[in-house]
């Protein structure tokens, strides 16, 4: 198959795995979105080449052709994550194949009046009855109860579980020397994020002045564990253009992905 014809088939991958999260009300995070297609239909050679920054073409033209699904108003991509609406879901139905999808967004084809939204997909585990008698369980003091429900909550709020952090999380790229740092030393004190214990994710603001800048999470200090464009282990270089002015980093553990803020 051709290029074009594998990032259409990536791209109703990319809507049928937010169909299927919309039932369980999450919000995926984009690279685990677009890595998850790419498993399921793997880059062709000429797919994997890497193209400047070390992003492979398959991932950039997937990433770009997910801008028709936002465009057409079928999904949303926002720093909490990515959504279906409604009428992506229904897109789902009216346009079953990845043809036909493809041509529904090159058309701008309007969803047919009257279109149902997809059944649930998506059943919910039942437990099974065991065979075997259980001793009644042991009623739990309130001092555990309180410290459970206490780390629970903190959970709930983070989305990360605080004792999963790591030891130090950095940012590596060439913008170090405009912090005062070496381009890619993840030792220096200046590229490293600070843990905004409350929410759980890690934090960096700087002033950089314009350009075209690339950068890596590196945790611990070392290379040994880093991640790159989509959260990836040891992935393609993260990429961007900045105007010049302050630039605000995300580190979220949880999906190892870096968010920028301007």
């Amino acid at each position: 198959m051709s290029i074009r014809e594998n990032t259409n088939r990536r791209l109703k991958v990319v809507l049928d795995i937010m169909a299927a999260g919309s039932w369980l009300d999450s919000k995926p995070n984009g690279g685990e979105v677009l890595a998850e297609a790419a498993k399921r239909i793997p880059f062709s050679k000429e797919e994997s080449e890497l193209l400047s920054g070390g992003i492979p073409r398959g991932h950039k033209n997937l990433t770009k052709a997910t801008a028709d699904l936002v465009k057409a108003g079928w999904m949303t991509k926002g720093r909490g994550g990515w959504e279906i609406t409604d009428n992506g879901l229904r897109a789902t139905v009216a346009f079953d194949t990845a043809d036909k999808l493809a041509e529904a967004l090159s058309n701008g084809t309007l969803i047919p009046a009257g279109t149902p939204l997809p059944e649930q997909t998506i059943e919910k585990p039942t437990a099974k009855k065991s065979a075997a008698k259980k001793a009644p369980a042991k009623k739990p003091s309130t001092k555990a109860t309180t410290a459970k429900a206490s780390e629970a909550s903190e959970t709930e709020a983070s989305g990360v579980v605080q004792a999963e952090q790591p030891a130090a999380v950095a940012l590596a790229g060439t913008f170090g020397e405009a912090l005062g740092a070496a381009n890619w030393d993840p030792s220096h004190s200046n590229v490293q994020m600070q843990l905004d214990s409350t929410a759980g994710v890690w934090q960096l603001s700087a002033e950089l002045p314009a350009g075209q800048y690339s950068y890596k999470a590196v945790l611990n200090g070392n290379w040994d564990e880093n991640y790159g464009a989509f959260g990836l282990l040891d992935g393609a270089n993260h990429e961007f253009a900045h105007a010049g002015g302050p630039v605000t980093f995300h580190f979220n553990h949880a999906t190892k992905d870096v968010l920028r803020g301007e």
